[in-house]
């Protein structure tokens, strides 16, 4: 396989049509190499529209959403953020390119260990991997100036919530399959919350937040 030349197809055949037109997320792509975050199984998948298996029943997300995720985020550099799910850790990385540091936390040991190793292996140095449970309480780094959620929930957990600075923001995957929508919950100076649901999609659930819902929208 060309490695650059799949790197390449990706971006240009299921990232740029899926709205993702911010450069310098486009060029973060091209820089963080997928296929080194990638099960060395499934690494003929690396760049593939298909979420890629890492054990234990969990997934990397598709390419397109990891992208389109990133850049509704918005994340500037002197910004703190928390990812939960670290998976493979490579969102993380590229959160990292980004932010001044991310909290990445995964309550899978494995795949704790996995995202460290990998970031450890990818020289990337602004990111802290837990292993814990996001969903029974906040970390000690809270509040966070953005929350990024690694896969889908029901309803927006009020815990993480609770972790959003003033005029910072979360961005999650809300809902039931079918469909599903992105939501991106900015903080309001009075504490109270904005909402805006750029598009829809489908993603697999995170585990341990509740399935009824605290926060409808």
């Amino acid at each position: 396989m060309n490695v650059e030349q799949a790197r390449f197809n990706m971006i240009e055949q299921q990232i740029r049509p899926w709205n993702v037109l911010d450069p310098n997320v486009l060029e973060l792509l091209s820089l963080v190499r997928r296929e080194e975050f990638v099960p060395p199984t499934h690494r003929a998948l690396a760049f593939a529209d298909v979420q890629i298996p890492l054990g234990e029943g969990q997934f990397m997300l598709a390419p397109r959403l990891e992208a389109r995720m990133l850049q509704e985020a918005q994340v500037q550099r002197h910004e703190r953020v928390l990812e939960v799910g670290a998976g493979s850790g490579f969102v993380a990385a590229l959160l990292a390119h980004r932010a001044r540091s991310v909290v990445s936390a995964e309550r899978r040991p494995a795949l704790a260990r996995m995202a460290a190793v990998n970031l450890e292996r990818a020289g990337i140095s602004n990111v802290s991997v837990r292993e814990a449970d996001a969903s029974t309480g906040p970390f000690n780094d809270a509040p966070f100036d953005v929350v990024v959620l690694s896969g889908s929930v029901a309803s927006v957990p009020q815990v993480l919530l609770d972790q959003v600075a003033p005029g910072g923001r979360l961005i999650a995957i809300v809902g039931h399959e079918p469909v599903m929508r992105c939501m991106i919950m900015q903080r309001l100076e009075d504490g109270s919350f904005s909402s805006l649901s750029p598009f829809d999609t489908v993603a697999p659930r995170l585990e341990h937040f509740a399935e009824a819902s605290a926060f409808s929208f």
